[in-house]
């Protein structure tokens, strides 16, 4: 069953965290633990292994990273620093971004205990990274397959000694997706370990929750609801041939707004990016084809407001904390109903307000009725005036004619030389390398 919340537990000090954690938080500005926190922390503790269902921008991170420094910390008092294992826990992450931001606040809590850090990501320097482990982190925090790289190539680098495994969006990671890898990983890490599982949507798959081998877990879900009650979910029912139109009218409506419009492929996020700014509205695209630096670039170009439009597959739909994001349009609508979670969680965070709109034509209804279903709920129906939306049909097509011809051309250009002249205009739009061009300055 469920734990119930602990109404008594009023601060950090009340969940029984060692004194430094304490001031930690405090130094973070975290006066009071989430619920969350509060549900999962006291049971961490006491040893025990968890399987945590949480809404997004709950403070799931600060829930198993703060019984791991606690008991890191426990381990040097009694044993002595130099005794306790060099790699004591292990937080696995199914995007680059989420590792790295994991990462950000582990150090941010140990920051005043001498706490290392490691990240192991793809898309990043194999050898940096080589030596970040040489320099004997307590933490590391990586992908599947990066970490696999590591394991059988990275001499003298073992997790024999590992205390702690956290699964971070679990049902992601014991998805088929990443099945091998994560196999791998359970072969070669010792079973006598504590293990957490935490996910804003979890999979009632009993047979893949056991592939972690946890004993006796405690679940925990915070809340019945998927989504929080300050979001604002609206669908806005429309012709296919209509959707761009639709797209350019709420996001000028809307045009103070941060706003992530999720769709279904990578090219698409570079289409519909160049059709908004051949509009003058500042978007920028992030998906898993552009490189690192350039998917790092493009979030700090909307963390900073520079821009003001994040075009983006699902590979930013997990776990990111972006607290600016005021609006997220699903663009396309996701056949799975936990990645809709996923994506309208990105707004309404922390107890923040947030609009999220899904645009849904003749061949999405289906899937549309079944995000429903799982919410538990009908949602209300977002009507623009639709004479204002069909004015736009022009401009929008034109912009859409010009953006194709360039990424066919940029596609051409790819397989004559082996490069992407798109991306290298991306590049110089983030200021990663050169000049910027036109596509930057019309910003």
């Amino acid at each position: 069953m469920p734990h119930k919340v602990k109404e008594e537990i009023k601060s950090f000090k009340d969940l029984g965290l060692c004194d430094e954690l304490v001031e930690a938080c405090d130094s973070l500005g975290w006066k009071t633990p989430t619920k969350i926190q509060v549900e999962a922390v006291p049971h961490a503790l006491e040893g025990k292994d968890l399987i945590a269902h949480a809404q997004t921008g709950s403070g799931k991170t600060g829930a198993f990273a703060l019984p791991i420094l606690n008991a890191l910390l426990d381990f040097h008092s009694k044993q002595g620093y130099k005794s306790a294992p060099i790699f004591f826990a292990l937080v696995l992450s199914p995007t680059r971004e989420l590792a790295i931001q994991i990462a950000s606040q582990f150090e941010a809590l140990g920051s005043g205990i001498g706490l290392k850090c490691a990240v192991l990501v793809g898309g990043e320097n194999i050898m940096q990274q080589q030596i970040s482990l040489g320099k004997r982190p307590q933490i590391i925090v990586a992908s599947p397959g990066r970490l696999m790289d590591h394991l059988n190539n990275t001499k003298g680098f073992s997790l024999h000694e590992l205390k702690y495994l956290v699964l971070d969006e679990a049902d992601k990671l014991l998805s088929a997706d990443f099945e091998k890898a994560l196999n791998d990983i359970f072969n070669v890490i010792p079973r006598d370990r504590r293990t957490y599982l935490f996910s804003a949507s979890m999979t009632r798959n009993v047979k893949k929750l056991q592939r972690a081998c946890l004993r006796n877990p405690v679940l925990i879900e915070s809340s019945e609801c998927c989504t929080v009650d300050t979001l604002k979910q609206q669908l806005c029912l429309m012709p296919s041939k209509y959707k761009d139109c639709y797209l350019v009218y709420i996001l000028t409506e809307m045009s103070g707004y941060a706003c992530m419009v999720f769709t279904r492929t990578c090219y698409a996020t570079r289409l519909l990016s160049r059709i908004l700014q051949n509009l003058n509205i500042r978007a920028i695209p992030i998906s898993g084809q552009m490189t690192q630096q350039m998917r790092i670039g493009a979030l700090n170009k909307f963390k900073s407001r520079e821009c003001s439009v994040l075009v983006c597959t699902d590979v930013a739909s997990r776990g990111l904390d972006i607290p600016a994001v005021d609006m997220v349009i699903n663009y396309d609508i996701p056949q799975d109903p936990r990645d809709y979670i996923h994506r309208v969680g990105r707004t309404a965070r922390a107890g923040r307000s947030g609009v999220a709109i899904s645009l849904v034509n003749q061949y999405e209804a289906q899937w549309y009725l079944l995000i429903e279903e799982f919410i538990g709920k009908k949602l209300p129906k977002y009507d623009p005036q639709e004479e204002e939306v069909k004015l736009l049909m022009e401009r929008v097509e034109e912009s859409k004619r010009l953006s194709l011809m360039k990424l066919k051309e940029t596609g051409g250009a790819k397989k004559r030389r082996g490069g992407d002249e798109d991306d290298e205009d991306i590049e110089r739009y983030l200021g990663v390398k050169g000049k910027p061009s036109k596509f930057g300055k019309r910003e």
